[in-house]
């Protein structure tokens, strides 16, 4: 079972110690100013979802049957109890594996946000200077629409906030490369995420994953300069 999962850890300067416990092959992707020396270096851009999206255009013809994509500190995320521990986070994993679950979100929590991502705290006055797109709205109706021939809905249910989530290989690859990349370009046109770009990646990783073909373009922009 172990050899079937790969965990990708989208790290800046948390404390990753716990990765050697959680018992699976892991990469560290890592975006800090002074990067462990077994890790991916990336440059500090577009959030997690940056990492994940790199991973996966890297590696799109080499995923593993499972994937598990993780911040560097997901377990205040895991449980409304407060931190879990690794070993719930093993038997996350673990019931992703023995259920043969395409795609599923860790997160205890679920959202319901409109096209402009709220609710939200990006306007709390107590998180100014947290994020560069502090006091703006999350542009998610107008990400949706940029990546799915569809429109966007009266209210998004969010089933895997918090960019905690296993996905199977499969299940990526119902999705050509060229979606992927063209994702990616978009976080990269917002590096700094000023305009929370990357806050509304994290608000649809189970409609990227959701195996929809229905929702896949012909072409994306990237092919179409080409």
């Amino acid at each position: 079972m172990r050899d079937q999962v790969h965990v990708i850890i989208a790290k800046y300067t948390e404390n990753i110690s716990w990765c050697d416990e959680l018992g699976y092959e892991y990469t560290v992707y890592d975006k800090s100013p002074h990067p462990l020396p077994n890790a991916i270096n990336l440059e500090n851009i577009g959030r997690e979802s940056h990492t994940y999206l790199t991973h996966i255009v890297r590696n799109y013809d080499s995923l593993n049957p499972v994937n598990v994509f993780l911040q560097g500190n997901p377990f205040d995320h895991l449980s409304d109890q407060g931190s879990a521990s690794v070993v719930d986070l093993q038997k996350a994993i673990e019931e992703v594996v023995d259920r043969r679950i395409p795609f599923k979100g860790f997160a205890w929590f679920k959202l319901r946000c409109d096209r402009l991502g709220r609710p939200h705290d990006l306007k709390e006055e107590k998180n100014r200077g947290r994020w560069a797109g502090w006091g703006k709205d999350i542009p998610l109706g107008d990400v949706f629409e940029q990546l799915f021939p569809a429109d966007f809905p009266n209210q998004l249910v969010v089933r895997a906030p918090a960019g905690v989530f296993a996905v199977t290989g499969e299940r990526i690859r119902t999705r050509p490369k060229a979606f992927y990349e063209y994702a990616l370009s978009l976080l990269e046109a917002d590096p700094e995420d000023s305009n929370n770009t990357g806050h509304a990646f994290e608000r649809l990783w189970q409609h990227i994953f959701n195996g929809n073909t229905a929702w896949n373009r012909s072409a994306y922009p990237s092919q179409i300069k080409a």
